[in-house]
């Protein structure tokens, strides 16, 4: 259950511009990677449908391949709506696993959000559309923001936790990768490049539940945005309706 301090905290994040910086992630020098983070999928009744889930993510003491389909020892359960070139990698900032365990009032460790990558010193939810970066050997590109699904509600079991993990703002990219390597804990990160006229994952997902046709369109004209979104997307901008089940089942 949310504490009421929580709801009117989170409740004032929906005043705040989604492209804005996040006051969690303060700007570093050496953005780093935190954790790496995999999963293995077991049974579990709350997961929906198919009954089983690999969102439970732990950290890896050990370097980590990272390949164009994610990591090695890394499962998906739902591989139609997980998974894939343009959802290989999921990354979420310390900053705001720590500002989501004040929210909650519990501990929120590495992993918890089913994030393969745990950043530090990087405000990957501001990060921009088509961005590129470097995770230790690893290229990756921010391709899409995480929408929250009803496996990682009943995961958190939390009152409301789809509506509030919305109205924060943070929900962290999915990641496509470019260059295949290892990938560790302590690695350095590093912005590659950046592109011109693109809109940032916060904004993408502030779209999706507002039906904003003009960023969804910016969206679209990046190269490097997931093609999961192409379908969806052009059907809503034809045709005014919102997004169908097929993208909002992405979690």
């Amino acid at each position: 259950m949310f504490p009421a301090k929580a709801r009117a905290a989170v409740a004032g994040q929906m005043n705040s511009t989604p492209g804005d910086a996040s006051v969690s992630v303060p700007v570093m020098a050496s953005p780093r990677v935190c954790s790496v983070n995999v999963g293995r999928a077991i049974g579990a009744s709350w997961a929906g449908a198919l009954k089983s889930s690999a969102i439970d993510k732990r950290p890896v003491a050990s370097a980590v391949q990272v390949g164009m389909l994610g990591l090695a020892g890394d499962e998906q359960s739902d591989k139609v709506h997980h998974g894939g070139p343009d959802q290989a990698v999921y990354a979420y900032a310390r900053e705001d696993l720590d500002w989501w365990a004040g929210q909650l009032g519990r501990e929120v460790r590495d992993g918890t959000f089913g994030e393969n990558v745990t950043t530090a010193g990087l405000d990957v939810s501001r990060a921009l559309i088509g961005e590129i970066w470097q995770f230790g050997g690893v290229v990756v590109q921010v391709t899409s923001p995480r929408i929250p699904c009803v496996v990682f509600r009943n995961w958190m079991d939390e009152k409301g936790w789809i509506r509030v993990f919305r109205a924060a703002g943070r929900p962290g990219p999915y990641l496509r990768v470019r260059q295949p390597g290892m990938m560790r804990a302590g690695d350095p990160i590093e912005r590659l490049s950046r592109p011109t006229g693109s809109v940032t994952v916060a904004e993408v997902m502030a779209a999706f539940y507002e039906r904003d046709v003009e960023v969804i369109r910016r969206m679209l004209a990046v190269p490097g945005h997931s093609s999961r979104w192409d379908g969806v997307a052009q059907e809503w901008i034809a045709d005014g309706h919102p997004p169908t089940a097929a993208a909002q089942a992405t979690g």
